[in-house]
C-alpha cells in the first residue's frame, strides 16, 4: 500500500458506519477459531465491567437532582431581577451588569429551567430513572471510582482457550438478570446445547439461575445468601422416563426429566443433584415465649405482620436452606397464627426424623386447614440441589478478569468513543477481535492461522 495509512477520522467513519458488520466480523472469527479446535466448549465463565461512555457526569440529570437545579436557578433569578430594581433605583455609572447583560443572563436561566422542567415532567410520566444528554443510551451507574456515565459490559470467556466467546453491551446497573441472556448467545455461537457456566455473586438472582438450569446451562455462581448449596423446589409431573429423553440435551426433554425427578445425563458429574420428596409425617409449628415460631425442623420464624386477629410469621434464610419442606410452593412458607392458637399442624415432604411433635394440650384452631391443602393433592415434590463448586469459582477470576485488564490496559479502552448501544457494540467489538486474534496467533501461530483462514 505504499505506507499509505488511513487517518483518524476515515477509522472514526467507517467504525460508525459499520456498526452491524463489525460484531458480525467478531462472531465470524469465533466461529472460525470453533472450526480450528480452539474452543474447549466445556466451561464459560462470564463477568461484567464497566466502560466509561461518552457523556459528562454534568450531563446526567435525575428526579432528585433536577429539583435542586431547578431551585439554584429560581434563587438566581430572584436575584438578577433584584439586581434590576436596585439599577432603576440607582443610575449611578459603574454598575457590575448592565441591564442588557442582566436581561440576556435572565433568558439563560429560562431557557435552562424550561429545559429542566421538561426533563422532569418525562421523567415522571415515563417513569425512568434518569436522563443522559450526550449518549441517553448509556447509564449512569457504579464503578469502583464512584458513579459514572457508563455501558455494563458482558462477556463470556471459554476455559480452555481464554478466548472470548460472546460479548453483549448493556446498560443494565447490575450484573443481575444477564446470565441466562448471556450464555444463551454464547451456546449458539460456540454450536452446543449444554454448556457449564461460571460467575461470581453478582449474578445471584433465582430466576435467573433456575431460567439456566432449564435451559441446558449449568450454573455455577457463587453463593450470595445460601450458606452450602442453592435450592430449588419444583413440582412433580410425572412422565415416561426413557433413555433416550434422559440422553437429550434439547431444552424441553431437559425440562421433562427435572419435573419428573430424573437427573438429565448432561448434568451428571456436575454440581447439581435432584431428588423427589414424598409427604411424610405431621409436624407442627409452634408458638414461644418471645412472641417468635419453631417450624418442625427447629428453624425460628419472626413475626412479620398482622392480619385482623391473626398473626403472621415467616423466615426467608431458614426456608431457603430447608431440606425436608413443609410447603409445595416455590417461594417461603408463611404461618397465619391465631389469637388463641400455639400451634399448627403441617404434613412435610422428605424423610427427616428430627422434626417436631405436637406438643400435649396443644392450642390448636378449629379454621386450620393446613392438612386439608389442595398443594399436598399431588403428594410429591422434586427437590433440585446446585452445591458450590469452589474449584471452579476460584477458576472464574483467571479467566473473566484477564480479556478485560488486556482490552482496558494494553488497548488504552477504559472509555468508548462511539455513542449509543449499537456503536459501542461495534467498538467494543474491534477491541475484542483484536484480543481473540492475538490469542490464536498465541495458540498457533500465523501460518497455521492464515491456513484456517483459507481452508
Amino acid at each position: 500500500m505504499g505506507k499509505l495509512r488511513p487517518d483518524f477520522r476515515t477509522i472514526s467513519d467507517f467504525r460508525k458506519e459499520n456498526a452491524t458488520a463489525l460484531r458480525e466480523v467478531f462472531r465470524s472469527f469465533v466461529k472460525l477459531c470453533v472450526r480450528l479446535g480452539l474452543y474447549q466448549k466445556e466451561l464459560i465463565a462470564v463477568d461484567g465491567s464497566k466502560f466509561r461512555a461518552q457523556n459528562s457526569d454534568d450531563r446526567c440529570y435525575n428526579a432528585k437532582i433536577l429539583p435542586k437545579k431547578l431551585a439554584n436557578i429560581d434563587a438566581h433569578i430572584t436575584e438578577y431581577l433584584k439586581m434590576m430594581d436596585a439599577a432603576d433605583e440607582n443610575e449611578e455609572e459603574g454598575e457590575a451588569l448592565t441591564p442588557e447583560q442582566v436581561m440576556i443572563a435572565l433568558e439563560e436561566l429560562k431557557y435552562r429551567k424550561d429545559k429542566y422542567e421538561g426533563y422532569l415532567e418525562w421523567l415522571n410520566e415515563t417513569g425512568a430513572t434518569q436522563i443522559l444528554e450526550t449518549d441517553p443510551q448509556a447509564h449512569r451507574m457504579h464503578s469502583k471510582n464512584g458513579f459514572h456515565c457508563c455501558y455494563n459490559v458482558q462477556t463470556a470467556v471459554d476455559s480452555g482457550s481464554h478466548l472470548i466467546a460472546e460479548y453483549e453491551v448493556t446498560n443494565h446497573n447490575t450484573d443481575q438478570g444477564l446470565l441466562t441472556q448471556v450464555c444463551g448467545q454464547a451456546k449458539e455461537l460456540l454450536g452446543v446445547e449444554t454448556i457449564e457456566v461460571t460467575a461470581d455473586k453478582g449474578y445471584e438472582s433465582r430466576e435467573d439461575i433456575f431460567n439456566c438450569l432449564m435451559n441446558g446451562i449449568i450454573p455455577n455462581v457463587a453463593l450470595k445468601y445460601d450458606k452450602t448449596e442453592r435450592i430449588f423446589n419444583i413440582a412433580y409431573e410425572e412422565a415416561e422416563s426413557t433413555q433416550e429423553i434422559r440422553m437429550s440435551t434439547k431444552p424441553e426433554d431437559i425440562r421433562k426429566c427435572l419435573h419428573a425427578g430424573v437427573l438429565p445425563k448432561c448434568y451428571q458429574n456436575t454440581a447439581i443433584s435432584i431428588e423427589t420428596q414424598e409427604l411424610s409425617a405431621i409436624s407442627c409449628f409452634v408458638k414461644n415465649a418471645n412472641d417468635t415460631l419453631t417450624c418442625p425442623t427447629g428453624q425460628t420464624l419472626s413475626k412479620v405482620k398482622t392480619k385482623g386477629s391473626n398473626t403472621i410469621y415467616c423466615s426467608k434464610e431458614a426456608c431457603r436452606q430447608c431440606q425436608n419442606r413443609c410447603t409445595s410452593s416455590k417461594s417461603h412458607k408463611t404461618v397465619s397464627m391465631g389469637p388463641d392458637t400455639d400451634c399448627v399442624p403441617v404434613r412435610m415432604y422428605g424423610g427427616s426424623t428430627k422434626l417436631l411433635q405436637i406438643p400435649e394440650n396443644a392450642k390448636i384452631s378449629p379454621n386450620n386447614h393446613t392438612l386439608d391443602r389442595k398443594d399436598y393433592a399431588a403428594g410429591r415434590k422434586v427437590v433440585i440441589r446446585i452445591r458450590a463448586d469452589k474449584e471452579k469459582l476460584k477458576l472464574r477470576m483467571c479467566l473473566s478478569e484477564h480479556p478485560f485488564g488486556t482490552v482496558k490496559w494494553y488497548h488504552g479502552a477504559h472509555y468508548l468513543l462511539c455513542r449509543g448501544k449499537e456503536k459501542a457494540t461495534a467498538e467494543l467489538g474491534l477491541s475484542f477481535l483484536a484480543y481473540n486474534m492475538k490469542r490464536a496467533i498465541s495458540i498457533m501461530g500465523v501460518p497455521a492461522l492464515i491456513t484456517g483462514i483459507h481452508g
